[in-house]
């Protein structure tokens, strides 16, 4: 747990501007399903640099954002802090410090994954109010469907092997289902994507907590195979990544 913790502490810039947000339509559906709106109190679950945050807040939410590394927790206070609705969290997802009953909807977006998830249920069962509800997401990023994105994916696999241990730990409808048990989880997918010049590739790349930075091992050659890849597959100076934002959500309160 301390690993997956500390393991994004170099990255935050990279993360901060390289990350994708998320479609306007899982906004749509929280606020249809699960009752978002104004003044509604929200925990935002390993909430990062705050970039689903910002989103919570513009949708009116009172926004408590919890985030145990601090160099992301002080980019999302940077960003954020001037919001009175927003409130930073020093805490972990399974230990939140938020009072029993206290929210109407978590979320974790992003970050799910690096939880321990039987401990993380039961903490928002405790925080959630009677009737509040659990929403979790996902950017997946398309492994093929355009030659770019095959071929990248190809490219993380070879010169960043522990992208696959790391991918190994994204859920499914199945597990999902499983953490939900015995409430209905239910589920709903979005397309979103990005565009990057080389530079904001190469800053997507290391936002990544699995890809050898400056100075480590495996990073020089890494760096010659983006470039290659980049020079052989953009249009414009630019390359575009594809994603299925994937909402899995249920009443847990």
């Amino acid at each position: 747990m301390q690993d997956s913790v500390s393991r994004f502490t170099s990255r935050v810039a990279d993360y901060v501007s390289c990350r994708p947000s998320y479609p306007s339509g899982v906004m749509d559906l929280l606020r249809r399903e699960c009752g978002l709106g104004p003044g509604v109190a929200v925990a935002d679950i390993g909430a990062g640099t705050g970039i689903f945050s910002r989103l919570l807040l513009e949708a009116g939410a009172e926004v408590y954002a919890v985030e145990p590394n601090p160099a992301m927790r002080a980019a999302a206070e940077e960003a954020l802090g001037g919001n009175s609705r927003f409130h930073s969290v020093a805490a972990p997802a399974e230990r939140t410090t938020l009072a029993a009953g206290s929210v109407s909807l978590v979320t974790a977006a992003q970050a799910f994954h690096w939880f321990d998830a039987t401990e993380a249920r039961a903490e928002f069962c405790r925080i959630l109010r009677p009737g509040g509800w659990a929403a979790l997401l996902w950017n997946h990023r398309i492994e093929g469907g355009t030659p770019f994105l095959a071929a990248y994916e190809e490219f993380i696999r070879t010169y960043a092997p522990a992208y696959n241990e790391v991918a190994r730990r994204y859920p499914d409808s199945r597990r999902m289902t499983a953490f939900f048990a015995p409430v209905r989880m239910r589920e709903e997918r979005f397309t979103n994507s990005q565009t990057f010049d080389y530079e904001g590739l190469y800053g997507r790349v290391l936002s990544s907590s699995y890809v050898p930075r400056a100075g480590e091992a495996g990073h020089e050659p890494l760096v010659a195979a983006l470039r290659r890849l980049f020079a052989a597959h953009q249009s414009g100076g630019r390359v575009r990544f594809e994603y299925e934002c994937r909402v899995y959500f249920g009443q847990l309160g």
